[in-house]
């Protein structure tokens, strides 16, 4: 009798052990990943500039490091270009060049449409959170109206139609519905906890979405 009550006691230690360890990893996670990228843009930025300036001067002057500072120089000399009309125009060019290379434009494209997102001052953006009830179907998507109106943005459709982005959860993805307005409700909630509500399937959020009831379409 007393070894399965040993293998018992010992089975439950265990378990115990193993939701102190998970529980430990899920907080520390986020924070090696996090971490982990910035390193990675570290890295990246010392190796590709630090190679050039390794190049460039001789072996005494540089130092390690020195990759990583003018990665900074540029972008804030970038960031200071750009309230200027010349360099504006000059990064229009250069765009528009990228534009024209096959495989590369889809790639920039998509790279530029997602910084976008996250920059309050750019026009294409999320405008606003939004839920849907489709017809005969009993639930709701959480979504993102991207266009405000298809007439204005050229995209066959209704005069009231708009386009609404559907994030994946935990997943780089999504759909984009394009549907009358009056199957959409606005939400009273930010992007980024409505993204985070989403990516993460409701897991995390700060506050709860406040929305009116749905109509019966």
């Amino acid at each position: 009798m007393n070894i399965p009550k040993t293998r018992s006691d010992f089975n439950a230690t265990l378990r115990r052990l193993a939701g102190t360890f998970f529980t430990g990893l899920i907080a520390v996670l986020p924070i090696l990943v996090t971490v982990a990228l910035v390193m990675w843009l570290i890295g990246a930025a010392e190796a590709v500039l630090g190679g050039m300036l390794g190049v460039l001067l001789p072996s005494s002057l540089y130092l390690p490091g020195m990759g990583l500072l003018l990665a900074i120089g540029l972008i804030f000399v970038v960031g200071l270009g750009l309230q200027g009309v010349m360099f504006k125009q000059g990064m229009l060019w250069l765009e528009d060049a990228i534009n024209r290379i096959p495989l590369i434009k889809t790639v920039y494209g998509a790279v530029r449409d997602l910084t976008g997102l996250m920059n309050n001052k750019g026009e294409r953006r999320f405008n606003q959170v939004v839920t849907i009830a489709l017809p005969n179907v009993p639930i709701r998507l959480v979504g993102f109206i991207t266009v405000e109106s298809l007439t204005a943005a050229q995209i066959p459709g209704g005069p009231d139609e708009v386009a609404v982005y559907l994030p994946m959860s935990y997943q780089i993805g999504g759909y984009t519905l394009l549907l009358p307005r009056s199957y959409l409700t606005p939400v009273d909630m930010s992007f980024e906890d409505a993204m985070r509500f989403v990516i993460t399937a409701g897991i995390s959020r700060h506050a709860e979405p406040h929305s009116p009831q749905v109509p019966k379409p």
